[in-house]
């Protein structure tokens, strides 16, 4: 796209997007503004909701113009039948997915420049090489559109600086002051199966060293007071005065306090994001998913797959091989 072919309008499609989803894609959104300083930036979450039009709003603020939700693109083939959008029409459109459907409908959306991974690319307008091999990670997935559709060069981020609110700041200096080498742990994910036993995080908790901070967020209510009982060694911060309520839990708040820890355990999660991007060495543990596909941005990544214990079930991550894990970071 030369000069003389201006894009100022850019419609990204995503099918829905999570706290971890929106950290890992972060970086492609600002290279998208850096690319289109002057462009209306739509983002399409055709099947689902984009927390980029809720909770993490305020980091995409000047980034993004637009963000639609639920859009019903993707569903179903009666889609085929009408333009998409009430016929709204856009200088690129990048799809971020390699399913038919959805990059059939997004076609008839009017456009002049078109990129998709669908089909090896074949309906886009602008393709990569002959030899080139679509990437397992999201985040490097979607810098490579990037790349192809504005033709720059876009590095893998190594770190991801977030500007935080200096009173979160300071709430998470007040809750975890200056003096021990905090553990930080995550016990909760997106679904059960994606939780190692919270009686192993409780295990490790009470056994590997440091002052253990355990983060509750709130889809994990009924496990306040187990945890209460079986590690009262342990800080909640996020229940401290009822702060993580008070503030909606938002990420920021969390990725605040991460920045007072020395490590960080957790599962494949929105949290295990957060702990990442704040810089902290992390413990990620995986199962059912891949972490190739959902590597987190941590500044020193330690990770533990179940596949290495016998099969994909989270439970067969030994307590053992964790806290030997926290050992070795906590004496780096």
């Amino acid at each position: 796209m030369s000069e003389s072919d201006p894009v100022n309008t850019v419609l990204v499609y995503v099918g829905l997007d999570r706290i971890g989803d929106s950290l890992l894609k972060l970086p492609f959104v600002r290279g998208l503004r850096d690319a289109y300083p002057g462009a209306h930036i739509t983002w399409l979450a055709g099947k689902d909701t984009s927390v980029y039009a809720g909770i993490m709003a305020p980091v995409v603020a000047g980034l993004l113009d637009e963000v639609i939700e639920c859009a019903g693109i993707g569903l179903s083939p009666k889609e085929l039948l009408r333009r998409p959008l009430n016929g709204r029409a856009f200088d690129l459109i990048i799809d971020t997915q390699r399913v038919a459907l959805a990059s059939l409908v997004l076609w008839r959306i009017r456009h002049k420049h078109f990129v998709s991974p669908f089909g090896k690319f074949i309906l886009s307008s602008k393709k990569p090489p002959k030899d080139y091999q679509f990437p397992k990670s999201m985040q490097r997935q979607v810098l490579d559109l990037l790349e192809i559709a504005s033709g720059r060069s876009v590095p893998t981020p190594t770190t991801l600086d977030l500007a935080l609110d200096p009173e979160l700041e300071r709430i998470a200096e007040a809750l975890l002051p200056d003096g021990p080498d905090y553990v930080g742990y995550a016990p909760g994910a997106g679904g059960l199966p994606k939780c190692w036993p919270l009686e192993n995080f409780i295990a490790a908790a009470n056994s590997a060293g440091g002052k253990p901070v355990i983060f509750l967020g709130p889809q994990e209510t009924d496990w306040i007071e187990r945890v209460r009982s079986d590690a009262p060694d342990a800080l909640l911060p996020l229940q401290a005065n009822n702060v993580g309520a008070v503030h909606d839990f938002a990420p920021q708040l969390t990725i605040a306090m991460a920045r007072r820890l020395k490590l960080a355990v957790s599962n494949d999660s929105g949290t295990g994001h957060m702990f990442a991007v704040s810089g902290v060495p992390l413990i990620s543990l995986f199962g059912r998913t891949v972490p190739e596909k959902f590597t987190p941005m941590a500044s020193r990544l330690t990770i533990i797959r179940a596949q290495d214990y016998g099969g994909r079930e989270m439970h067969l991550i030994p307590v053992a091989a964790v806290i030997e894990a926290i050992g070795r970071e906590l004496k780096l």
